[in-house]
Protein backbone atom coordinates (compact mmCIF):
# COMPACT_ATOMS: atom_id res chain seq x y z
CA UNK A 1 0.00 0.00 0.00
CA UNK A 2 1.08 3.53 -0.67
CA UNK A 3 1.96 6.04 1.89
CA UNK A 4 -0.05 8.90 2.25
CA UNK A 5 1.64 11.57 3.07
CA UNK A 6 0.56 14.63 5.67
CA UNK A 7 2.01 17.21 7.05
CA UNK A 8 0.85 18.88 10.30
CA UNK A 9 0.87 22.14 11.05
CA UNK A 10 0.89 22.99 14.52
CA UNK A 11 1.95 26.02 16.97
CA UNK A 12 3.77 24.09 19.56
CA UNK A 13 6.31 21.20 19.84
CA UNK A 14 5.13 17.65 19.88
CA UNK A 15 3.91 16.19 23.25
CA UNK A 16 4.01 19.73 25.24
CA UNK A 17 0.54 21.58 24.80
CA UNK A 18 -2.41 19.81 25.84
CA UNK A 19 -4.67 21.32 23.09
CA UNK A 20 -2.93 18.94 20.62
CA UNK A 21 -1.27 15.99 22.69
CA UNK A 22 -4.40 15.36 24.40
CA UNK A 23 -6.38 15.85 20.60
CA UNK A 24 -4.68 14.46 17.21
CA UNK A 25 -1.02 13.85 18.59
CA UNK A 26 -2.45 10.53 20.42
CA UNK A 27 -3.70 9.46 17.07
CA UNK A 28 -0.15 9.49 14.93
CA UNK A 29 0.42 5.71 15.67
CA UNK A 30 -2.65 4.70 14.60
CA UNK A 31 -2.40 6.91 11.13
CA UNK A 32 0.86 5.01 10.77
CA UNK A 33 -0.45 2.11 11.22
CA UNK A 34 -3.16 2.55 8.61
CA UNK A 35 -0.88 4.33 5.79
CA UNK A 36 0.23 7.47 6.88
CA UNK A 37 4.04 8.77 6.68
CA UNK A 38 3.82 11.87 9.06
CA UNK A 39 5.70 15.16 9.11
CA UNK A 40 4.94 17.93 12.02
CA UNK A 41 6.04 21.10 11.94
CA UNK A 42 5.10 23.19 14.70
CA UNK A 43 5.81 27.31 14.98
CA UNK A 44 7.54 27.35 18.29
CA UNK A 45 10.48 24.84 19.22
CA UNK A 46 11.36 23.88 22.75
CA UNK A 47 13.15 26.92 23.57
CA UNK A 48 10.23 29.08 22.80
CA UNK A 49 7.87 26.96 24.13
CA UNK A 50 9.27 27.27 27.47
CA UNK A 51 9.21 31.24 27.14
CA UNK A 52 6.13 31.96 25.70
CA UNK A 53 4.19 32.29 28.48
CA UNK A 54 6.44 33.72 30.76
CA UNK A 55 6.57 37.40 31.82
CA UNK A 56 9.48 39.46 30.20
CA UNK A 57 12.02 37.91 27.59
CA UNK A 58 10.58 40.41 24.94
CA UNK A 59 13.68 40.11 22.48
CA UNK A 60 14.05 36.17 23.11
CA UNK A 61 10.34 35.73 22.08
CA UNK A 62 10.60 38.19 18.99
CA UNK A 63 13.22 36.17 17.31
CA UNK A 64 11.80 32.73 17.90
CA UNK A 65 8.46 34.32 16.05
CA UNK A 66 10.88 35.38 13.39
CA UNK A 67 12.05 32.50 13.33
CA UNK A 68 9.03 30.69 13.09
CA UNK A 69 7.62 32.78 10.18
CA UNK A 70 11.10 31.32 8.29
CA UNK A 71 9.75 27.85 9.30
CA UNK A 72 6.06 28.67 7.64
CA UNK A 73 7.97 30.56 4.31
CA UNK A 74 9.84 26.56 4.02
CA UNK A 75 7.03 25.00 4.84
CA UNK A 76 4.35 26.73 1.83
CA UNK A 77 7.02 25.29 -0.29
CA UNK A 78 6.80 21.58 0.43
CA UNK A 79 3.05 21.74 0.51
CA UNK A 80 2.20 20.46 -3.10
CA UNK A 81 4.28 17.13 -1.81
CA UNK A 82 1.50 16.30 0.53
CA UNK A 83 -1.18 14.57 0.42
CA UNK A 84 -3.43 16.44 3.57
CA UNK A 85 -2.12 19.50 5.31
CA UNK A 86 -3.40 19.49 9.04
CA UNK A 87 -3.56 22.61 10.23
CA UNK A 88 -4.39 23.40 14.15
CA UNK A 89 -5.27 26.90 15.01
CA UNK A 90 -3.33 29.12 12.76
CA UNK A 91 -0.44 28.72 10.45
CA UNK A 92 1.30 32.33 11.86
CA UNK A 93 -0.22 33.80 15.00
CA UNK A 94 0.30 37.59 13.99
CA UNK A 95 -1.43 39.92 11.62
CA UNK A 96 -3.55 39.31 8.23
CA UNK A 97 -4.40 35.96 7.45
CA UNK A 98 -1.62 36.13 4.44
CA UNK A 99 -0.55 32.36 5.10
CA UNK A 100 -3.36 31.25 5.72
CA UNK A 101 -4.76 31.82 2.37
CA UNK A 102 -1.56 30.72 0.70
CA UNK A 103 -1.58 27.27 2.33
CA UNK A 104 -5.67 26.69 1.74
CA UNK A 105 -4.77 27.71 -2.22
CA UNK A 106 -1.59 25.15 -2.22
CA UNK A 107 -2.49 22.27 -0.14
CA UNK A 108 -3.89 19.43 -2.20
CA UNK A 109 -6.17 19.07 0.62
CA UNK A 110 -6.64 21.06 4.45
CA UNK A 111 -7.86 19.18 7.59
CA UNK A 112 -8.55 22.65 9.96
CA UNK A 113 -8.43 20.88 13.79
CA UNK A 114 -9.52 24.18 16.20
CA UNK A 115 -9.34 23.83 20.12
CA UNK A 116 -11.08 26.71 21.98
CA UNK A 117 -12.77 29.65 20.69
CA UNK A 118 -9.51 31.73 20.21
CA UNK A 119 -10.98 34.07 17.59
CA UNK A 120 -13.05 35.99 20.74
CA UNK A 121 -8.95 37.62 20.78
CA UNK A 122 -8.10 35.59 24.52
CA UNK A 123 -4.58 35.91 25.28
CA UNK A 124 -2.24 35.30 28.24
CA UNK A 125 -1.48 37.74 30.80
CA UNK A 126 2.33 37.21 29.76
CA UNK A 127 2.01 38.70 26.58
CA UNK A 128 -0.61 41.11 26.44
CA UNK A 129 1.52 43.60 24.54
CA UNK A 130 0.43 41.48 21.23
CA UNK A 131 -3.06 40.63 21.79
CA UNK A 132 -4.28 43.48 19.58
CA UNK A 133 -2.32 42.43 16.63
CA UNK A 134 -3.07 38.71 17.00
CA UNK A 135 -5.02 37.46 13.81
CA UNK A 136 -8.31 36.98 14.66
CA UNK A 137 -9.56 36.49 11.17
CA UNK A 138 -6.95 33.37 10.91
CA UNK A 139 -8.68 30.78 12.20
CA UNK A 140 -12.54 32.17 9.51
CA UNK A 141 -9.95 31.67 6.62
CA UNK A 142 -8.68 28.71 7.33
CA UNK A 143 -12.41 27.29 8.35
CA UNK A 144 -13.86 28.76 4.93
CA UNK A 145 -11.02 27.00 2.74
CA UNK A 146 -10.88 23.82 4.74
CA UNK A 147 -12.00 20.53 3.00
CA UNK A 148 -13.13 19.63 6.72
CA UNK A 149 -13.10 21.30 10.04
CA UNK A 150 -13.04 19.12 13.39
CA UNK A 151 -14.19 20.70 16.49
CA UNK A 152 -14.47 20.02 20.46
CA UNK A 153 -17.29 21.24 21.37
CA UNK A 154 -20.79 21.59 20.06
CA UNK A 155 -21.08 25.56 20.84
CA UNK A 156 -17.52 25.74 18.35
CA UNK A 157 -18.87 23.26 15.72
CA UNK A 158 -21.79 25.63 15.25
CA UNK A 159 -20.41 28.41 15.02
CA UNK A 160 -17.80 26.82 12.13
CA UNK A 161 -21.20 25.77 10.29
CA UNK A 162 -21.63 28.96 9.20
CA UNK A 163 -18.93 28.88 7.47
CA UNK A 164 -18.02 25.28 6.15
CA UNK A 165 -20.62 22.73 6.51
CA UNK A 166 -18.15 20.15 6.65
CA UNK A 167 -17.38 19.27 10.27
CA UNK A 168 -16.86 16.86 13.18
CA UNK A 169 -17.13 17.80 16.82
CA UNK A 170 -14.42 15.46 18.43
CA UNK A 171 -13.77 16.01 21.81
CA UNK A 172 -10.33 16.36 23.94
CA UNK A 173 -9.54 12.55 24.13
CA UNK A 174 -8.41 10.62 26.53
CA UNK A 175 -5.56 7.33 26.43
CA UNK A 176 -7.38 5.04 28.29
CA UNK A 177 -4.57 2.60 28.33
CA UNK A 178 -2.68 4.47 30.63
CA UNK A 179 -5.32 6.52 32.38
CA UNK A 180 -5.90 3.32 35.13
CA UNK A 181 -8.20 4.11 37.82
CA UNK A 182 -6.10 3.04 41.36
CA UNK A 183 -7.81 5.25 43.72
CA UNK A 184 -8.84 2.54 46.82
CA UNK A 185 -12.32 5.01 47.87
CA UNK A 186 -11.31 4.71 51.49
CA UNK A 187 -11.20 7.27 54.30
CA UNK A 188 -7.91 5.81 55.48
CA UNK A 189 -6.10 8.53 54.75
CA UNK A 190 -6.18 12.39 54.32
CA UNK A 191 -8.55 13.63 51.46
CA UNK A 192 -6.96 15.21 48.07
CA UNK A 193 -9.14 17.94 46.55
CA UNK A 194 -7.29 17.69 42.86
CA UNK A 195 -6.81 20.02 39.87
CA UNK A 196 -4.84 20.46 37.04
CA UNK A 197 -4.01 23.03 34.65
CA UNK A 198 -1.42 25.60 34.21
CA UNK A 199 -0.01 28.71 34.63
CA UNK A 200 -3.07 31.00 32.64
CA UNK A 201 -6.25 29.15 33.75
CA UNK A 202 -5.01 28.56 37.54
CA UNK A 203 -6.57 32.11 38.17
CA UNK A 204 -10.04 29.83 37.73
CA UNK A 205 -9.05 27.84 41.28
CA UNK A 206 -9.47 30.82 43.39
CA UNK A 207 -13.19 31.50 41.77
CA UNK A 208 -13.25 28.17 44.46
CA UNK A 209 -11.35 30.27 47.77
CA UNK A 210 -14.52 30.97 49.88
CA UNK A 211 -15.72 27.25 48.97
CA UNK A 212 -12.43 25.16 49.95
CA UNK A 213 -11.70 27.61 53.41
CA UNK A 214 -15.28 27.02 54.32
CA UNK A 215 -14.69 23.15 54.03
CA UNK A 216 -11.39 23.52 55.59
CA UNK A 217 -13.18 24.61 59.09
CA UNK A 218 -15.08 21.18 58.61
CA UNK A 219 -12.63 18.88 57.07
CA UNK A 220 -8.90 17.95 57.00
CA UNK A 221 -8.21 17.74 53.52
CA UNK A 222 -4.83 18.88 50.94
CA UNK A 223 -5.22 20.76 48.02
CA UNK A 224 -2.91 19.15 45.48
CA UNK A 225 -2.28 21.37 41.94
CA UNK A 226 -0.68 20.82 38.96
CA UNK A 227 0.92 22.86 36.45
CA UNK A 228 1.56 26.13 38.42
CA UNK A 229 4.23 25.26 41.10
CA UNK A 230 3.71 28.88 42.38
CA UNK A 231 0.02 28.08 43.54
CA UNK A 232 -1.03 29.34 47.01
CA UNK A 233 -4.40 30.00 48.66
CA UNK A 234 -4.66 31.52 52.27
CA UNK A 235 -5.75 29.25 54.37
CA UNK A 236 -5.37 25.82 52.37
CA UNK A 237 -2.82 23.15 52.69
CA UNK A 238 -1.43 23.07 49.10
CA UNK A 239 0.86 21.07 47.85
CA UNK A 240 1.78 22.77 44.15
CA UNK A 241 3.43 20.84 41.64
CA UNK A 242 4.93 21.63 37.98
CA UNK A 243 3.75 20.00 34.92
CA UNK A 244 5.86 17.09 33.44
CA UNK A 245 4.27 14.31 31.02
CA UNK A 246 6.25 11.47 32.81
CA UNK A 247 4.37 12.70 36.07
CA UNK A 248 1.24 13.47 34.62
CA UNK A 249 -0.76 10.67 35.40
CA UNK A 250 1.19 9.40 38.62
CA UNK A 251 0.12 12.72 39.89
CA UNK A 252 -3.69 12.63 38.82
CA UNK A 253 -4.08 9.18 40.58
CA UNK A 254 -3.42 10.73 43.93
CA UNK A 255 -6.46 13.24 43.57
CA UNK A 256 -9.85 11.78 45.54
CA UNK A 257 -11.70 14.51 44.30
CA UNK A 258 -11.38 16.28 40.92
CA UNK A 259 -12.54 20.20 41.08
CA UNK A 260 -13.02 21.90 37.66
CA UNK A 261 -14.30 25.82 38.07
CA UNK A 262 -14.56 27.76 35.46
CA UNK A 263 -16.22 31.74 34.70
CA UNK A 264 -19.71 31.97 32.91
CA UNK A 265 -18.10 33.86 30.28
CA UNK A 266 -18.00 33.41 26.54
CA UNK A 267 -14.37 32.41 26.20
CA UNK A 268 -15.28 29.11 27.83
CA UNK A 269 -17.77 28.01 25.71
CA UNK A 270 -14.73 26.75 23.54
CA UNK A 271 -13.91 24.26 26.18
CA UNK A 272 -14.15 20.64 26.06
CA UNK A 273 -13.80 19.63 29.44
CA UNK A 274 -10.59 18.18 29.10
CA UNK A 275 -9.51 18.62 32.93
CA UNK A 276 -12.84 16.83 33.88
CA UNK A 277 -12.25 14.09 31.43
CA UNK A 278 -8.71 13.40 32.49
CA UNK A 279 -9.91 12.61 36.22
CA UNK A 280 -13.07 11.24 35.42
CA UNK A 281 -10.60 8.35 33.38
CA UNK A 282 -8.95 7.77 36.22
CA UNK A 283 -12.25 7.05 38.09
CA UNK A 284 -12.00 10.50 39.95
CA UNK A 285 -15.54 11.61 41.30
CA UNK A 286 -15.69 15.42 39.60
CA UNK A 287 -17.45 18.62 40.44
CA UNK A 288 -17.09 20.73 38.37
CA UNK A 289 -18.74 24.16 37.20
CA UNK A 290 -22.23 24.27 36.00
CA UNK A 291 -22.78 26.41 32.91
CA UNK A 292 -24.86 27.33 30.38
CA UNK A 293 -26.19 23.91 28.81
CA UNK A 294 -24.15 24.31 25.69
CA UNK A 295 -21.08 24.13 27.32
CA UNK A 296 -18.95 20.68 26.99
CA UNK A 297 -19.63 19.55 30.94
CA UNK A 298 -23.22 19.02 30.43
CA UNK A 299 -22.99 16.41 27.95
CA UNK A 300 -19.74 14.88 29.52
CA UNK A 301 -20.76 14.39 33.01
CA UNK A 302 -24.38 13.18 33.84
CA UNK A 303 -25.07 15.31 37.25
CA UNK A 304 -25.69 13.16 40.03
CA UNK A 305 -24.50 9.80 38.09
CA UNK A 306 -21.06 10.39 36.37
CA UNK A 307 -20.27 13.37 38.35
CA UNK A 308 -21.48 16.89 40.07
CA UNK A 309 -22.57 20.07 38.38
CA UNK A 310 -22.01 23.08 40.96
CA UNK A 311 -22.87 26.93 40.58
CA UNK A 312 -23.18 28.43 44.05
CA UNK A 313 -21.09 28.63 46.41
CA UNK A 314 -23.84 26.49 48.74
CA UNK A 315 -23.69 23.79 45.70
CA UNK A 316 -19.94 23.41 45.79
CA UNK A 317 -19.89 22.97 49.49
CA UNK A 318 -22.77 20.28 49.31
CA UNK A 319 -21.25 18.16 46.64
CA UNK A 320 -17.73 18.40 47.80
CA UNK A 321 -18.68 17.33 51.46
CA UNK A 322 -20.94 14.24 50.24
CA UNK A 323 -18.14 13.15 48.27
CA UNK A 324 -15.34 13.84 51.32
CA UNK A 325 -17.87 12.25 53.89
CA UNK A 326 -18.86 9.03 51.53
CA UNK A 327 -16.71 7.08 49.96
CA UNK A 328 -18.61 4.42 48.61
CA UNK A 329 -20.25 7.41 46.56
CA UNK A 330 -16.81 8.12 45.59
CA UNK A 331 -16.91 4.76 43.86
CA UNK A 332 -20.13 4.80 42.19
CA UNK A 333 -19.78 8.13 40.99
CA UNK A 334 -16.12 7.54 40.09
CA UNK A 335 -16.54 4.10 38.45
CA UNK A 336 -19.62 5.61 36.41
CA UNK A 337 -17.51 8.21 35.05
CA UNK A 338 -14.30 5.96 34.44
CA UNK A 339 -17.17 4.38 31.69
CA UNK A 340 -18.37 7.34 30.48
CA UNK A 341 -14.98 8.40 28.95
CA UNK A 342 -14.54 4.20 27.69
CA UNK A 343 -17.94 4.99 26.25
CA UNK A 344 -17.22 8.34 24.55
CA UNK A 345 -14.08 10.21 25.26
CA UNK A 346 -11.22 7.71 24.80
CA UNK A 347 -8.92 7.18 21.61
CA UNK A 348 -10.25 3.52 21.31
CA UNK A 349 -13.90 5.29 20.46
CA UNK A 350 -12.48 8.14 18.40
CA UNK A 351 -9.66 6.91 16.54
CA UNK A 352 -11.90 5.65 13.26
CA UNK A 353 -13.56 9.19 13.08
CA UNK A 354 -10.30 10.95 12.69
CA UNK A 355 -8.91 8.69 10.55
CA UNK A 356 -12.25 8.50 8.35
CA UNK A 357 -11.72 12.29 8.14
CA UNK A 358 -8.46 11.90 6.37
CA UNK A 359 -9.07 8.81 3.84
CA UNK A 360 -12.13 11.17 3.03
CA UNK A 361 -10.30 14.00 1.93
CA UNK A 362 -7.22 12.19 0.46
CA UNK A 363 -9.41 10.13 -1.56
CA UNK A 364 -11.55 13.03 -2.70
CA UNK A 365 -8.57 15.31 -4.03
CA UNK A 366 -7.06 11.92 -5.58
CA UNK A 367 -10.27 11.44 -8.19
CA UNK A 368 -10.14 14.77 -8.73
Amino acid sequence: MQKKKMLVICPYPEGVAPSQRLKYEQYFEYFRENGYEITVSPFMNLKFWNIVYKKGHFFEKIFWTKVGYLKRIRDLFTLRKYDVVFVTLWVTPIGLPIMENLFAWFAKSLVYDIDDLIFLGHSSTANKMIAWIKGKRKMITLMKHADHVITCTPVLDRFVRQYNSNTTDISSTINTDTYIPVNPYTNDKKIVLGWSGSHSTAKYLYLLTSVLQKLREKYDFTLLVMGDANFRMEGIEVEALSWSEKAEVPTLQRIDIGLYPLPDEPWVYGKSGLKALQYMALGIPTVAEKLGEDHANHRIIEHGVSGFLAHTEEEWINYISQLIENPDLRKSIGTAAREKVLKYYSIHANKDTYLNILNTVTEKKRKK
